[in-house]
């Protein structure tokens, strides 16, 4: 069963995507508020896709230490998931995104019409500088700066690579920075379609106020989210042991590297 739902939300997910973008169009003649709006409609149809079809729900911790305004918001990155739930969280979210994905059909045009921030990852340091000077007049509006301390998803487990990129943007910009640890990488793992049923958590950390050195606040950050981080994944797999779903995941994986 875990396969056969597994396969039935990803084309639910897909074909969910698909509609949303086609439906969004006319929005683009409309205020930016309106995407955003859309792209938080569109998470929370995904959230509760996954739950109905896969058994997949969240339990959010930590909401009230979420400062009103605008702020820089340091993430956990272990999955999709993420790209799209944590949108609901703020009242007017921009994502740091990579480059690549505003040159999509539809989905580009969106992300630039929303304010999403690209950046070209391969284009140092010039490439962060502006980066941080268009989150800075997004913060002039009072918007919240999402961005992925690592840059790309990481296992549950595997080692922390932090980037220069989140010390400058914090040093850059003077405001706080809000961690979130999470282990969604247990339920939507990197590079597998399987999604078995279970809780995701995601825990909303103290703010880090403003004013630290960059080695000092990069410091901080890795040793605020990655204890949590790891918190949160010990209780999934002790989760997902109990129920009996690692052995079963084990299995299937087995039956599919014999295929293959």
């Amino acid at each position: 069963m875990i396969v056969v739902r597994s396969v039935l939300f990803n084309v639910a997910f897909y074909v969910t995507l698909a509609l949303y973008l086609i439906a969004a169009l006319p929005l683009l003649v409309l205020p930016r508020r309106a995407i955003v709006g859309m792209a938080k409609l569109w998470g929370r149809t995904s959230v509760w896709l996954l739950r109905v079809i896969c058994g997949v729900g969240v339990e959010w911790r930590g909401l009230d230490r979420i400062p009103p305004g605008g702020l820089l918001v340091a993430s956990k990155h272990q999955s999709m998931w993420e790209t799209f739930a944590l949108l609901s969280l703020f009242d007017n979210p921009s994502f740091i995104l990579k480059r690549e994905l505003t040159w999509l059909p539809l989905f580009g045009w969106y992300t630039r019409k929303a304010g999403m921030i690209p950046v070209d990852r391969t284009a140092g340091r010039g490439a962060l500088l502006g980066m941080a000077r268009a989150a800075r007049v997004l913060l002039d509006h009072g918007r919240q700066i999402i961005i992925f301390p690592e840059g790309t998803r990481r296992a549950p487990g595997a080692a922390p690579d932090y980037k220069p990129g989140i010390a400058l943007l914090y040093g850059e910009l003077g405001v706080p920075c809000l961690p979130i640890a999470l282990n969604t990488g247990l339920y939507w793992p990197r590079r597998r379609f399987l999604r078995p049923p279970g809780k995701i958590l995601v825990e909303v950390l103290d703010p880090i106020p403003p004013g630290l050195a960059r080695r000092a606040f990069l410091k901080r950050l890795q040793e605020t989210i990655e204890p949590a981080t790891e918190r949160l994944v010990a209780e999934g797999e002790a989760a997902l042991a109990a129920a009996g779903y690692e052995r079963r995941l084990a299995q299937v994986d087995g039956v599919s590297a014999g295929r293959s």
